[in-house]
């Protein structure tokens, strides 16, 4: 029976995250940043350039050949994977994700451990201090005062 609500869960809180992500990238410019208390690493995805690929009945999105988010079975009853790169993040459920809005645009904030990942869908191309931008709106969900993570995950 637990296993039933779990999966329930994982379809309707996660199918909600898939659906978020597919909405940001309706935007021309999207941003991925992996960020640690070490550094940022940025990416810049022109969606007019890149095939966007929402499959979802198998509730997987997929941008390029980079970047692809997908809801799949568990033995907890779901995760959503994300990969971009050679970056791999698992989302389990709220405390995992936060949302983020800013006058640039918004995004989705998701914590694996000690790593952040922001997906950030800019009203326009981001032009001069891309990292100062990406890392202020990362700021509203994730620090780390003395190199250890303080995340502040949705409540949705």
């Amino acid at each position: 029976m637990a296993v039933s609500n779990l999966e329930m869960h994982a379809l309707f809180v996660l199918g909600d995250l898939r659906a978020r992500l597919v909405k940001l990238f309706h935007s021309r410019f999207v941003y991925v940043t992996e960020q640690t208390a070490e550094g940022i690493y940025i990416a810049e995805i022109d969606t007019e350039t890149a095939l966007v690929v929402d499959d979802k009945p198998g509730l997987k999105l997929k941008v390029g050949d980079h970047f692809s988010a997908a809801v799949l079975p568990s033995r907890e009853g779901g995760k959503f994977d994300i990969k971009f790169r050679e970056i791999k993040m698992t989302v389990y459920g709220i405390g995992d994700y936060a949302y983020v809005t800013s006058p640039e645009g918004e995004g989705v904030v998701f914590k694996e451990g000690q790593t952040v990942m922001l997906v950030f869908a800019a009203n326009q191309q981001l032009e001069g201090g891309l990292t100062k931008t990406l890392k202020a709106i990362t700021k509203k969900a994730a620090t780390w005062p003395k190199g250890v993570l303080k995340f502040k995950p949705s409540k949705e």
